[in-house]
């Protein structure tokens, strides 16, 4: 029950749900192919990708300018695919 309150803490957001979802569907994703399929400011998606990756949620490899971050916990999936089954929501 530990982890899962730690996952539900770390990505209890929108945005930072999006990004799972997505990383969920793609191995890798740039800060930018990010930003650009959520439609969301490269600044505020740098805060959430960076809190995440403290917490062990993603990984991170820069390539040149690039950073590219992918999925590291993978239950991740499983607790908001849970979530969005339940139909109280």
């Amino acid at each position: 029950m530990e982890k899962v309150a730690f996952i539900l803490k770390t990505t209890a957001h929108p945005t930072r749900i999006a990004i799972v979802q997505l990383l969920a569907a793609q191995e890798s994703l740039s800060v930018s192919d990010i930003s650009e399929r959520l439609s969301v400011e490269q600044s505020l998606l740098s805060h959430h990708l960076s809190g995440m990756k403290l917490k062990g949620i993603l990984s991170s490899t820069r390539d040149g300018k690039n950073i590219y971050y992918a999925l590291k916990m993978r239950e991740v999936i499983d607790v908001i695919q849970c979530l969005a089954a339940c139909t109280f929501l």
